[in-house]
């Protein structure tokens, strides 16, 4: 048995690894290869390009990459032509992944894809790319089923791996005590983001923000996780740019820890968001892209979804604040932070609970039933 299998960026790499884990339940002798990460490497996964060469945001920015992505593309295509697998697994990253799955679904190959794209929300016109070119869309979330059957796209709901790994309760002091915090003070994780284009777009803002934060709360405390060296150096440098004066405990690693050890969390939009509300904590979400690829976005009118993250999107209200694009400035990010902090006890309650119901209904064994709905595809072929 062999399992072609690609993933895009860290998010992924996690969800893969985890899948791995479950399907060599049904196949212990299978060779799992494509594009990993550390964590789907450290299951058996041969990577065989370098991961974050996929990791591109936006429009403006995949220029620069493409012939790069294109040739990447290209060479594994090539590959399971020449020798196929016993089925094809696209973690995310769909721009890359459906373009593989139509060919390898048209060459007979079981095609699998893994987190649906967000096309309920922007660019829906997407969703033709899998009608007639995939086997099975495998969705982390009950209403992408509904949205995929209207196109005739087999789908299964899984849940959320994540859910499935983060208790419903934290302890804030164990989590303090693990990254080497005090247990007092008010606590403000900060999370720029995990690739280098967030930090750059982000990261200045939130360093404002902080200077104008700690004087007005100098009894605060600042943590921040950073996923790898690189993306330490690149923040630590803005951090001496914009709020030199700033303290900030610096983590390597252990987001989620740092999120459990915090009060409130001030974070780029994306999967850490949902984490941050499976932990229970309240936060405050940005997000920005290049200036070109925000107005192509704004001009086409590409966003069809009420909100932009993933607790408000499944809640249908907003539990999390959002500064978006233009929105984003340290004065807003001030004001968002600061009105969360003053909120009533009977707001924050009512969030951490909505928060937990999520939880719930998202927890379902999500691995397991991936590799159960991929093991079933495979037996009825």
């Amino acid at each position: 048995m062999k399992i072609a299998i690609v993933a895009g960026e860290v998010s992924g790499d996690i969800l893969g690894a985890r899948l791995i884990a479950s399907l060599k339940e049904y196949y212990p002798d299978a060779e799992f290869e494509g594009i990993a990460g550390p964590e789907m490497q450290a299951q058996g996964c041969e990577s065989l390009f370098e991961m974050e060469r996929l990791s591109v945001m936006g429009f403006t920015e995949v220029i620069g990459r493409l012939g790069e992505l294109l040739k990447i593309r290209k060479s594994l295509l090539q590959r399971w032509t020449d020798t196929p697998p016993d089925v094809f697994i696209g973690i995310d990253a769909p721009d890359f992944n459906i373009w593989l799955e139509k060919r390898l679904h048209a060459q007979s190959t079981p095609s699998v894809h893994y987190v649906s794209p967000s096309i309920w929300a922007w660019r829906q016109s997407r969703v033709k790319k899998f009608v007639g070119n995939l086997d099975l869309m495998l969705a982390l979330f009950p209403f992408e089923v509904d949205f995929y059957k209207t196109h005739n796209v087999n789908a299964a709901f899984v849940g959320h791996p994540l859910a499935d790994e983060v208790p419903l309760e934290n302890d804030k002091l164990v989590a303090r005590e693990t990254i080497g915090l005090a247990a007092e003070p008010f606590t403000l994780a900060v999370l720029p983001g995990s690739r280098g284009g967030e930090i750059n777009l982000i990261g200045p803002d939130f360093l404002k923000a902080l200077v104008v934060l700690h004087a007005n709360h100098p009894d605060w405390v600042f943590v921040t996780p950073l996923v790898n060296v690189r993306i330490t150096e690149q923040f630590k440098a803005l951090h001496k740019e914009f709020a030199p004066n700033v303290p900030i405990h610096w983590v390597e690693g252990q987001s989620r820890t740092v999120m459990a050890a915090a009060d409130q969390i001030l974070m780029a939009s994306g999967t850490a968001v949902l984490e941050g509300m499976l932990v229970g904590r309240h936060m405050v979400a940005a997000y920005r892209v290049a200036p070109v690829t925000g107005w192509v976005i704004q001009t086409l009118g590409m966003i069809k979804s009420p909100f932009f993250t993933l607790p408000n999107n499944l809640s249908g209200e907003n539990l999390v604040p959002e500064l978006i694009q233009q929105e984003l400035t340290p004065e807003a990010v001030i004001e968002a932070v600061e009105n969360q902090f003053n909120e009533s006890d009977e707001q924050k309650k009512y969030r951490i609970g909505r928060f937990k119901d999520i939880h719930i209904q998202l927890k379902q064994s999500a691995s397991d039933q991936s590799a159960a709905a991929i093991h079933q595809l495979l037996e009825q072929r």
